[in-house]
């Protein structure tokens, strides 16, 4: 198999591994390695202090491109926060207790789970083994009582001192040729976390549909339970955690996620389809990948904005990366108006999406459960605007909400609908079409889709909360199971 090793500069590999090639963080994401299907590892070794920058995007798009990319990108979104995992981290403040110096304060750099100065390996294995990074830096403090993991990140091979480079090279040869978090409590009844914000502008599900749930589990024989974003802490007393706020990474639902997926939880979202769907240059890179039918897309840098119209056309389409419910979606009608928006957005981000303008009454909404239908509806315009949200100064509108049967759908909108969200996992997914003509377009898909009483269960009814509550039930006996087994 052969890799990629992938940096800011070329320069800062000068290294040669046998079967290992060298790009570019530019060109991996959109030069001539970009298009390349002969790497199915991708080293990432770029600087990736933020979700938004180059390196992060290597990952990310790795991952959409099919490609086996270290760290990824949900290791290097997790390394921003403390680790979810408290039990690897504590596993490792005793391995320091048993290896460290006696001192007070220790620093540790660990190369693809090794240290560099042949001391603690084990202790650098086990970092890997937590952050899941090539490159790692931890620092340790001991009080009186015992050691703690006082910070981690992810170093890239820039901050590599020259002398340890050549025991770097030894290790990402060995990592290149050859080189469980604690399970959920059992009751006897099973309990379910429903993470719920009430002062949300906009949450997925409003208090009546949460009461459908609640009373779907508690006919289900399991027990549900309303949280909010200061009982990250209990997550140990349930079995399951539906988050029923709207998420982000830089957001205390990902958190939620997160924790609760190490834990063992049955998670919706789950971590991955939160990172996965928040991005819509994965979104783009993935359907594409697949051969999904989306609006004519470019995925605009630096160095490509004079493409926009001639590629697109006018009016465009452009879209924050992490952008959702309307937000950071811009229409531009003039081709004066396109590079000052273009260039106010790449300070944001390094990369953005452009999209031709396809007008429509409405939007198809197909959500997707455990890889099968649940509903269909139709999201209709705005009153007066062309996004089914409209946002002016304090005030918002919300076009009008139609359930539809599955049956009175047209087949390609649900086909390519559950195509698309199967690509994502098999978590809760609402998938947002165009059909035009004869053709049907998938412009994103959303992780925790809206799932409102008086709106989306127009049609279902209770069954709608039935069947959400019978998946997490299957999912938490199906855990329980192969725990005992």
């Amino acid at each position: 198999m052969k890799a990629l090793i992938v940096v800011n500069r070329e320069d800062d590999w000068p290294h040669q591994i046998p079967g290992a090639a060298v790009a570019t963080a530019k060109s991996y994401l959109t030069g001539q390695a970009a298009n390349s299907d002969q790497y199915r590892q991708v080293v990432n070794l770029c600087r990736c202090a933020r979700t938004d920058d180059a390196g992060f995007y290597v990952s990310l798009l790795a991952e959409a491109r099919g490609q086996r990319p270290l760290p990824t990108a949900k290791a290097l979104e997790e390394l921003h926060a403390s680790p979810a995992n408290a039990a690897a981290v504590r596993e490792i403040e005793e391995l320091v207790a048993q290896s460290a110096p006696a001192r007070r304060q220790l620093e540790l750099d660990a190369y693809f789970g090794t240290d560099p100065a042949g001391e603690l390996d084990a202790l650098a294995q086990q970092l890997f083994v937590l952050a899941k990074a090539p490159l790692l830096r931890a620092s340790f403090r001991r009080d009186r009582s015992r050691w703690h993991l006082q910070r981690l990140r992810a170093l890239s091979v820039s901050e590599v001192p020259a002398r340890q480079r050549p025991a770097l090279v030894r290790a990402a040869t060995r990592y290149l040729h050859g080189g469980p978090g604690h399970r959920a409590p059992r009751h006897e009844q099973p309990a379910i976390a429903i993470l719920y914000n009430a002062d949300a502008p906009l949450p997925p599900s409003n208090r009546p549909a949460l009461q459908g749930f609640i009373r779907a589990a508690t006919a289900l024989g399991m027990r549900a339970e309303i949280i909010d974003r200061e009982a990250i802490e209990r997550l140990p007393e349930f079995d399951a955690l539906f988050i029923r706020d709207t998420t982000s990474l830089d957001h205390y639902t990902y958190r939620f996620a997160q924790r609760a997926a190490a834990l063992g939880l049955v998670v919706i979202d789950d971590p991955d389809s939160i990172l996965q769907s928040n991005n819509k240059v994965y979104l783009k890179e993935l359907l594409t990948r697949h051969h999904i039918p989306v609006p004519r897309t470019l995925i605009v840098h630096r160095d490509n904005i004079g493409a926009i119209a001639p590629s697109l056309g006018m009016p465009a389409v452009l879209k924050e990366p992490g952008g959702g419910f309307s937000v950071g979606v811009h229409k531009v009608e003039r081709r004066e108006e396109l590079e000052p928006l273009v260039r106010r957005l790449l300070e944001k981000s390094e990369l953005v999406i452009a999209q031709e303008y396809l007008p429509t009454d409405f939007d198809w909404r197909v959500t997707v459960l455990d890889r099968r239908v649940l509903f269909v509806c139709k999201y209709f315009m705005a009153p007066g605007h062309w996004q089914v949200h409209k946002y002016e100064h304090d005030n918002h509108w919300e076009g009008k909400t139609l359930a539809l049967s599955i049956g009175e759908a047209p087949r390609v909108v649900v086909d390519t609908a559950l195509r698309a969200a199967n690509l994502i996992g098999d978590g809760l997914y609402g998938v947002d079409l165009k059909l035009v003509g004869e053709r049907c377009y998938v412009i994103e898909i959303n992780d925790n889709p809206n799932v409102e009483a008086g709106c989306e269960d127009q049609v279902l009814k209770e069954a709608l909360y039935r069947e959400v509550m019978g998946v997490f039930l299957r999912r938490i006996r199906e855990r329980a199971e192969a725990a005992a087994a």
